[in-house]
């Protein structure tokens, strides 16, 4: 079988592509291959009621599967330069702004436009936060929600189905660079060859992505990981912050080590939820557009970033070690009432049913300062005093404090600047490449690749 391009992966980076290869020429003949299920099949199990915790899936219905992790996520296409990847250091500020806005702008055609676009410009929080030696940083954000985001998905899947040819459940193994063009090696057996290939695997892929680098020996360097926590409060305390700018990203530099720390995926009236990567169970949050389904809590990320040197360079390996030691010491994810860490002690099960905050993921209570580093963790606690000047009652006794949240990047690809990797025809895009972290990022490489190809 073969096409004229071949993509990996149908996330938000491969969607777009696809997309914008079909609907700018419709005579080109394009394969998807997708770890995971459509849209329609993806489905955790996780009830919190006969099934409590992860089970670990044969493919991960949260993490894999059309849409890629940002499927089920809360929906939040920020457009911005300032955070959600190093898009614009390829392909120039103002051309990934436009790319950012183009995507918004098919996500409003496909059900996005009865949501709201925020944005920080001309808000006062920005001096609020100043004023307490807090950082907000500048976008405009596109809250589509779990909900919304769902049907946005569907919809272009609907419209792609019957012009790209989509391959689910089909792991592919091996890329293999032709005389012209490329080959795919499938889990199952199957071969499929194509003239140019798009790798688009997400953070899910990382691994994946780094054998694959090896055997077609192209150069990569290590990246980040970002470790902390999730932390779940009363809706009301940061209801100021959020009815106005929906997701505050808001940097704070310690005082104790100079470190950063900055708050991350934002879910108003939302709920915390597990996340499987690669066999580990961690944290993250959902929030959703329907008033019907939203909760009185409001959750978001403290995350603290990790870069290292010589000798040690496996940044994922260090966030994993991590993860693997909460999941041994709470069988999952653990939750610690923020008083109880304070005061050097484990939360349990009679002092969380006697919080008037109801937690919105049963997890396993305990005790954080056994898992997480303590650098990293007297940074989260620094911060958290910083965002209760802003916010006060974030410091309460009964905020709620998940770990641990790991953030995962790929190996950074080397790539020129068409996204291109030293072999000719061969694409890296979205989070895979190292190069994004984001929906808004990984969209928008997608339809720079998709041009690429089509002005070539």
């Amino acid at each position: 079988m073969k096409y004229d391009v071949m993509i990996i992966g149908a996330g938000p980076g491969g969607i777009f592509s696809a997309y914008e290869l079909i609907n700018q020429d419709s005579s080109l003949k394009i394969a998807v291959f997708e770890y995971g299920n459509p849209l329609e099949k993806r489905h955790c199990p996780i009830d919190g009621d006969k099934i409590k915790s992860c089970i670990n899936c044969k493919s991960c219905g949260i993490m894999n599967g059309f849409g890629g992790a940002g499927a089920f996520s809360d929906g939040k296409y920020n457009i911005t330069n300032e955070f959600g990847g190093t898009l614009h250091e390829y392909i120039g500020k103002k051309k990934a702004i436009e790319l950012m806005n183009y995507v918004d702008g098919i996500n409003v055609k496909y059900g996005g436009g009865k949501t709201k676009l925020y944005s920080t410009a001309n808000s006062d929080i920005k001096r609020l936060c100043l004023q307490n030696n807090l950082h907000l940083l500048d976008a405009s954000v596109r809250h589509l929600g779990t909900d919304i985001n769902y049907e946005v998905l569907q919809n272009m899947y609907t419209d792609l189905k019957d012009k790209v040819e989509f391959f689910f459940n089909t792991p592919i193994v091996k890329i293999e660079k032709l005389d012209a063009g490329y080959k795919l090696y499938t889990k199952q057996g199957e071969e499929f060859t194509g003239d140019k290939c798009i790798v688009s695997v997400g953070r899910s892929g990382s691994k994946w992505m780094e054998q694959t680098c090896k055997e077609l020996k192209i150069p990569t360097k290590s990246n980040r990981v970002d470790i902390g926590v999730r932390v779940e409060l009363p809706a009301e305390i940061f209801r100021h912050l959020t009815d106005e700018l929906y997701e505050s990203k808001i940097v704070y530099r310690t005082e104790k080590y100079q470190d950063l720390v900055r708050t991350f995926c934002m879910n108003p009236k939302g709920a915390v939820v597990n996340e499987n990567t690669n066999g580990i169970v961690t944290v993250n949050g959902h929030s959703y557009e329907d008033p019907a389904l939203q909760t009185e809590n409001t959750n978001f990320a403290l995350l603290v970033s990790k870069h290292f040197t010589e000798p040690f360079k496996d940044s994922n390996g260090y966030g994993e070690s991590i993860a693997r030691l909460s999941n041994m010491l709470g069988g999952g994810v653990m939750v610690q009432r923020f008083g109880d860490l304070i005061r050097g002690q484990r939360s349990s099960a009679g002092r969380l049913n006697k919080s008037f905050m109801t937690p919105t993921l049963s997890a396993t209570p305990g005790d954080l300062s056994l898992v997480i580093p303590k650098r990293i963790l007297d940074d989260i606690i620094e911060m958290i005093y910083a965002l209760d000047k802003i916010a006060p009652g974030t410091a309460g006794d009964e905020t709620l404090l998940y770990g641990v949240e790991v953030k995962f990047y790929n190996m950074e690809v080397e790539l020129d600047n068409n996204l291109e990797t030293l072999h000719k025809d061969l694409y890296v895009i979205g989070d895979g490449s190292g190069v994004t972290h984001s929906l808004s990022h990984a969209s928008a490489s997608g339809v720079f690749v998709a041009r690429h190809i089509l002005g070539k």
